[in-house]
């Protein structure tokens, strides 16, 4: 497909029709209304947290929003915390009520350190997580988390995978993204891996012509002198 002056409006379009933040993280309320692992997990008591685990808790028990006790510490990043629950059982890959793992929620965070324990303890970097169908990956390259996004690529997190609204980390780092040095950086990182970049969105733009539409020169820079077109 031929860029033509029709792709800018159709960049605005879907930029326009961005989801909508959907990780819910524990909200005060929530958190002083906890009892038991997940009280523990909030606050980072690792002590608390293995004698509940010995006395029997459900180290994967739900608050109302679907939250395990491994979400709440990962939420709040509280690693050890994180690590004492999976010891004691916690699921490292549960989904929470909107279908977020610890992974992702740790990635959209911008928190490194923690989505690496989360992977360490078995959270999985190809899991399609979120009500978009996507990953850990197209969360924080949509963000510009260029970091999260290295960190992720060198996990094995899937660089192509297309999430229901049609698109893929490479696509949304351009079309969500404000093309400052941070989603320039996720830009970079994804066709340095490998990233296809001859997957269009689902009205056939590819990502150097959404690139150019949303007036994003660094990036249409990168993506054409890696043979994009």
């Amino acid at each position: 497909m031929t860029w033509n002056p029709r792709i800018a409006a159709l960049a605005a379009v879907l930029a326009a029709a961005a989801p909508a933040p959907a990780q819910t993280p524990p909200n005060q309320a929530e958190v002083a209304a906890y009892s038991g692992l997940h009280a523990a997990a909030a606050r980072g008591d690792d002590a608390a947290i293995v004698r509940l685990l010995a006395a029997g808790a459900d180290a994967d028990a739900r608050d109302g929003a679907g939250r395990t006790p491994l979400h709440v510490a990962a939420f709040r990043g509280h690693r050890d915390a994180m690590r004492r629950l999976v010891a004691g059982g916690a699921d490292a890959r549960a989904l929470e009520g909107r279908r977020y793992d610890a992974v992702t929620i740790a990635a959209v965070q911008d928190d490194v350190a923690t989505m690496r324990v989360a992977l360490e303890l078995g959270g999985d970097p190809r899991a399609i997580t979120s009500p978009y169908d996507g990953t850990a990956l197209i969360a924080a390259a949509h963000l510009g988390h260029d970091e999260v996004v290295r960190a992720l690529i060198a996990a094995g997190a899937p660089l192509d995978h297309v999430n229901n609204l049609g698109w893929t980390a490479l696509i949304e780092a351009i079309v969500l993204g404000d093309g400052g040095p941070r989603h320039v950086a996720c830009v970079e990182a994804l066709v340095g891996a490998g990233a296809r970049l001859d997957l269009a969105d689902r009205a056939g733009a590819t990502p150097l012509q959404l690139a150019r539409a949303r007036g994003h020169a660094r990036m249409a820079d990168i993506l054409a002198r890696a043979g994009a077109r």
